[in-house]
């Protein structure tokens, strides 16, 4: 979590201050209605955590024996994860007296440190996620508790739920918001004294979903964040059902529209594709929301968020046919547009090197660029600009500017397949140049069909080209990142790469017009301590004229010749 995703620390402050005067802290005595624990959390974890091995936001700190509270912490966004308390999730999940009494152990210790409106725990995202495990947990953390002990237990829940009854519009709208209000609502549904709140709270998130797109988007286009969100919908909606209260229309609504958006975005494998700062998902969480949604419509639209899928047969692709989000919703964006993910059956092939934020500030910057994505890049430039947010009174990370402003997008299903045809003009500034991708997928699923253009179409990006051509050749090239797991071979004679599936599945990599290479790359995946290492496939073409083009296919090997052929002849 970005500390730029937070409110105004001025503002905080007051409320903190608002809170600690407080007489609600005094008057919550009971959990009245107990909602059901819906985090998922993992054993794994938790005896991690019981050893002494404390991994969050991809950062590893090993201290045995030392409480959650004590340990060095190597970056704001590692302290905000402890602070959250989502590791209560996997320690409830570990469910045994040892895992119980270190979780008591250290939720009492930060009420005992920070329970006073103090320390980084205390903005309203943070506060809200807090709350939903605190109270969901309550049972487990109770257990064998004292009444003088759990007396403090309510009296600093019943200070967080006052806090965040002043706090939550200070939240930037989104997932913050969200994360806030539903905090509140679980206070206010299950904690004896704050039913009162439970208006307040309703209208607010009544509030925060009619601010989303049409198809239920977020601004920063960010799949993972859609599914957070989706998720504490969802949770909000079981806690009023479960509390004999009714879920506002505005919130059915929302899930309504988000569910179908988050099965458009959901690969073979069952996670999310990889783009604009999102990974993809914590396992099993997408299936899991979207069973407790109970929604099961599968209608979508052409695009989903900016995003346009193909499937059939067993090969699914997903493909960024929209703009990035710019300025306060880029924090996160890439500089991707028309990448694409592939996956075959529950196996993943082609990929984005994916979000760099849990490797340190100088991968996150390099995973935003263009060149770590399955896209078109132009002479080693990125297709948009890094702007650190000092700009707009922020000094601590970069937002996108400048990328590209025109992206259109046509879709077409007839007999023989499915077709995509996409275009942007993010090197239309810098190079002249405009770059279309057509993309064809045949019945079956069996082949995947490419065309990559790039064309000066206007005397004025002619000109610009031919300045860009006084100083040397133009290259660009084609990048397809590839799966950890794929085996990757250069055929003999270099005209060919095969692609090795541990399903078993072989598939081929063809091209024509430009020249084939296969590089190093890597893949960067939230849940390692470090990126893995894969290759990636690079056609390059020197750039001569005004228009030029590289035709690919990526095909399952078998009877089938994958031959690349020219589009023109096959329509």
């Amino acid at each position: 979590m970005a500390k730029s995703n937070f409110s105004s620390r001025a503002r905080s402050a007051d409320n903190r201050i608002q809170a600690w005067r407080s007489a609600l802290g005094g008057k919550v005595t009971a959990i009245t209605t107990q909602p059901e624990p819906r985090a998922i959390g993992t054993v794994a974890r938790a005896r991690q955590l019981q050893s002494g091995n404390f991994l969050f936001n991809g950062e590893l700190v090993e201290a045995p024996r030392t409480s959650i509270w004590d340990i060095e912490q190597p970056s704001d966004a590692f302290t905000f994860a402890l602070h959250g308390f989502e590791w209560l999730d996997d320690l409830a999940a570990a469910g045994d007296p040892a895992a119980r009494s270190l979780a008591q152990d250290w939720l009492w210790q930060w009420i005992d440190r920070y329970g006073a409106a103090r320390g980084p725990g205390w903005y309203p995202d943070l506060a809200g996620r807090r709350l939903i495990r605190w109270i969901s947990h309550a049972p487990f953390v109770l257990k064998g508790r004292e009444s003088r002990v759990s007396h403090k237990f309510f009296k600093s829940l019943g200070r967080q739920t006052n806090y965040l009854a002043h706090a939550w519009p200070d939240a930037a709208q989104g997932l913050p918001r969200v994360e806030a209000l539903t905090g509140l609502l679980y206070a206010a549904l299950s904690l004896e004294g704050a039913e009162g709140l439970l208006k307040g709270a309703r209208r607010g998130l009544a509030k925060s979903c009619e601010a989303l797109g049409e198809d239920g988007a977020v601004r920063s286009r960010n799949p993972e964040e859609l599914l957070k969100l989706f998720t504490l919908l969802v949770w909000a909606d079981h806690a009023q059902r479960d509390a004999g209260q009714p879920t506002d229309a505005a919130q059915q609504n929302a899930i309504a529209l988000i569910a179908p958006t988050l099965r458009g975005l959901q690969l073979g494998d069952g996670a999310l594709a990889r783009f604009n700062g999102g990974g993809r998902g914590g396992d099993g969480q997408l299936d899991q929301a979207l069973a407790d949604s109970g929604n099961r419509s599968a209608t979508r639209g052409k695009t989903m968020m900016g995003y346009t899928r193909l499937s059939a047969g067993r090969t699914t692709v997903i493909m960024d046919a929209a703009p990035p989000p710019e300025g306060d919703a880029g924090l996160r964006a890439h500089a991707g547009t028309l990448a694409f993910e592939m996956s075959a059956g529950r196996r993943p092939v082609i990929v984005n090197q994916g979000a760099g934020d849990a490797f340190g500030a100088d991968w996150r910057h390099h995973a935003r660029e263009t060149h770590a994505h399955s896209t078109v890049e132009v002479a080693g430039a990125s297709m948009a600009r890094f702007v650190p947010m000092h700009v707009f009174g922020r000094p601590d990370t970069e937002a996108l500017v400048d990328g590209p402003k025109q992206v259109a997008l046509e879709r077409a299903v007839d007999a023989s397949g499915h077709w995509a045809l996409a275009s942007h003009d993010g090197y239309t500034a810098s190079h002249g140049l405009f770059h279309e991708r057509r993309l064809f997928m045949t019945p079956d699923g069996a082949e995947l069909r490419g065309e990559d253009t790039l064309s000066a179409q206007s005397s004025r990006g002619q000109a610009r080209f031919a300045r860009m051509r006084e100083s040397g050749v133009v290259t660009w090239c084609a990048r397809f990142h590839l799966h950890p797991e794929v085996e990757a071979s250069l055929d003999l004679g270099g005209d060919a790469v095969s692609l090795s599936l541990r399903s078993g599945e072989v598939w081929i990599f063809r091209q024509s017009g430009g020249d084939l290479a296969l590089e190093p790359s890597t893949y960067l995946d939230q849940r390692r301590l470090n990126p893995r290492l894969t290759q990636q496939i690079v056609v390059s073409v020197a750039a001569m004229d005004y228009a030029s083009r590289i035709n690919w296919v990526v095909g399952r090997a078998g009877d089938r010749r994958h031959a690349v052929r020219d589009y023109e002849t096959d329509q």
